[in-house]
């Protein structure tokens, strides 16, 4: 699989050893929030996808669908005021 399925899966791109990734998969968890986590440490493909699609190198990058929601910061600070729950899939 190249992308999501749907425009309602979240897909994280990240690795085993980024403490923003690590925090990230803790939040979306915390939220019962199912997503696809896609090492990019394991395959360099995976990586060079993540970078086409969010024209980023640092991990990790979170898409709901095709759109880019961001970082850790980003995640953090749409959940801080409210918004992250909006942006998810029922």
């Amino acid at each position: 699989m190249t992308g999501p399925e749907s425009t309602n899966t979240v897909t994280m791109y990240g690795n085993a050893f980024c403490p923003y990734c690590v925090a990230t998969r803790m939040l979306l968890k915390k939220k019962s929030i199912e997503y696809e986590d896609i090492s990019v440490t394991e395959d360099a493909s995976r990586l060079d996808e993540m970078i086409e699609r969010s024209g980023r190198r640092p991990v990790p990058q979170r898409f709901l669908g095709d759109h880019r929601v961001g970082g850790f910061e980003e995640l953090d600070a749409l959940e801080r005021c409210g918004e992250l729950d909006k942006l998810l899939p029922d």
